[in-house]
């Protein structure tokens, strides 16, 4: 009775006697015994408060913190002015589940209106929601969103999309019925021509830019081929900063834009927490996931804010719901909102910028090295695909061992490409760094 530790001897046996049961055991006799457990848990000794604090620290000093990071593929390492997580600790801010009372959350629901508001200036849609889990599960019930739309199974899917986020992508497509055609790449590396695969049967296309490779795609005429189909464009974008410096999505004809805004000063903290957003055309709007934050106002014209929209089965007729996520990344979102307000329109520009300068700076240095060379000649943004003499695997070992994250082996998701290597140059990498980076690959020149 470890569970209620509170409860004495005579409480236990008059909850028993109220609900009708003689025994604990009794109330467990629907399960049939096979399925029971009869032996204790496989668990260590209980242990003190200094003991416990003792093995998570000993556990914590397992991590690897490298002095130079050349690792993107979806989680980027960037700068986090200090403002961002002294405002966002503030305890009105990080002990908020949710603001189902509006009377006293404002705070948090127009900082979660401030928050849609930057989204959709980022990428030129109408329409924003209050974020979900992460990129992966965006882009997945972003494709739900256009079969219910279009009351139509086929999606077409770009292979630059990240292989997690594809993963994801065809567990939900599995489940819904859903057909999930997969475009190829170009040489280029980016996505062919994808007139010949959609059709009046296609639902939506889904593209990402920069892709997983790094490259640039061009989404206007992937939006123009849709549109002739009567069909929908998703565009998702794992590497948020990119929107600082490239055209909006929904400026090119994206219906639908998702992404991940871990970039937007959330650390990558070995994984997550982190922040997926969705932004839409207005007319689509009671068809998007999640909540939708907005303004009101009070019998005396006060401005408030409120949950406008909450399309989930719990505030609504469960036929009605368009999705079962259970809620939004409030806290993250306000990081996001808090870095995006504090570096501005401008320095937001100018890190694009820097992100991009650097990566052409590494990009050149390693293609000049010998045995090494670009895979793809797309335009990128800040990461790229480099070619190696050796497995792209032992680089990564061999380097982390000497302080530096050399990137990703793309043979972790494609396991024929032993020799390539995804590479990420952010702001955070100094010109030293990246040469540093550059003479020790060159010592895997001979092969």
């Amino acid at each position: 009775m470890r569970y209620i530790p509170n409860a004495t001897p005579e409480e236990r046996a008059s909850m028993l006697a109220t609900i009708g049961a003689s025994t604990i055991d009794e109330l467990f006799q629907g399960i049939p015994e096979e399925l029971k457990l009869q032996r204790p848990l496989n668990l260590p000794p209980m242990a003190s408060e200094a003991e416990l604090t003792a093995l998570f620290e000993s556990l914590a000093g397992q991590n690897v913190l490298p002095r130079a990071s050349f690792l993107g593929a979806g989680v980027y390492d960037h700068a986090r002015p200090l403002i961002v997580d002294m405002l966002a600790s503030r305890s009105e801010f990080y002990t908020s589940y949710t603001p189902y009372q509006p009377e006293i959350n404002q705070g948090t629901l127009q900082a979660i209106f401030e928050y849609q508001t930057l989204i959709c200036q980022l990428t030129g849609m109408d329409v924003s929601n209050a974020s979900m889990y992460d990129g992966a599960t965006s882009l997945a019930e972003a494709i739900l969103m256009a079969v219910r739309l279009t009351n139509r199974l086929r999606v077409v899917m770009s292979a630059g999309v990240h292989p997690e986020y594809r993963a994801v992508c065809e567990t939900y497509a599995r489940r819904a019925g859903i057909e999930l055609v997969i475009a190829p790449l170009t040489e280029n590396g980016t996505t062919t021509p994808i007139e010949a695969l959609v059709n009046d049967a296609t639902a939506c296309v889904a593209v990402q830019s920069p892709n997983f490779f790094g490259c640039l795609e061009d989404v206007a005429p992937v939006a123009e081929a849709t549109q002739k189909c009567k069909a929908m464009t998703v565009v998702a974008v794992a590497e948020a900063l990119s929107l600082g410096l490239l055209v909006p999505p929904g400026e090119v004809g994206a219906d639908i834009v998702v992404g991940e805004g871990q970039s937007f000063g959330i650390p990558p903290s070995f994984g997550g927490p982190h922040l997926g957003f969705f932004a839409a055309r207005e007319r689509f709007a009671r068809q998007m996931p999640g909540r939708l934050i907005g303004q009101a106002y009070d019998a005396e014209g006060n401005r408030g804010f409120v949950i406008t929209l909450a399309t989930r089965e719990q505030h609504i007729r469960r036929e009605k719901a368009t999705s079962n996520i259970c809620s939004n990344e409030g806290l993250c979102a306000l990081v996001a909102a808090i870095y995006l307000s504090t570096v501005g329109r401008r320095g937001l520009q100018e890190l694009a910028t820097r992100n991009l300068q650097k990566a052409a700076y590494l990009k050149n240095a390693l293609a000049a090295l010998p045995g090494f060379e670009l895979a793809y000649r797309a335009p990128i943004f800040n990461e790229f695909v480099v070619r190696t003499p050796v497995s792209a695997a032992r680089i990564v070992d061999e380097l982390l061992a000497e302080g530096i994250l050399a990137g990703l082996p793309l043979s972790r998701y494609f396991p024929e490409r032993t020799r390539e290597l995804l590479v990420c140059a952010t702001e955070n990498a100094t010109r030293a760094a990246m040469d540093d980076f550059a003479a020790k690959l060159a010592r895997y020149s001979a092969g």
